[in-house]
């Protein structure tokens, strides 16, 4: 199983960020997928996940501003984050949900 984030950079405060992952080695049409996030010295915390038949469930940062989705012909969940604040700040990572399959994360800055 490979999971390759992307979609990570610097916006500033108000700005938007589309993150993807791409998974691979894996029957992508029948897992649920995670985001996940850690900024620096915290532990990593759920963002958003997104069952095998697209229902989402969100953190409670991430409610209202935050959307992930799904294509099962690109194997790939998305993470819309809009309306960013510098808390949004930290690596995001996607997770095949309740398994130890993780990606390599992507950093998120947001300048105040």
């Amino acid at each position: 199983v490979q999971l390759q984030a992307s979609g990570g950079g610097l916006v500033q405060a108000g700005g938007s960020l589309r993150l993807s992952c791409a998974a691979s080695g894996i029957m992508f049409n029948n897992i649920a997928m995670s985001w996940y996030r850690q900024a620096p010295g915290k532990q990593r915390d759920f963002v958003a996940s997104a069952t095998s038949d697209g229902r989402p469930y969100y953190s409670g940062s991430a409610k209202g501003r935050f959307t992930i989705s799904r294509d099962g012909a690109r194997s790939t969940v998305y993470l819309q984050m809009n309306s960013l604040k510098p808390e949004d700040t930290a690596v995001y990572f996607c997770r095949v949900a309740g398994t130890d399959f993780w990606g390599q994360g992507t950093q998120v800055t947001v300048s105040s």
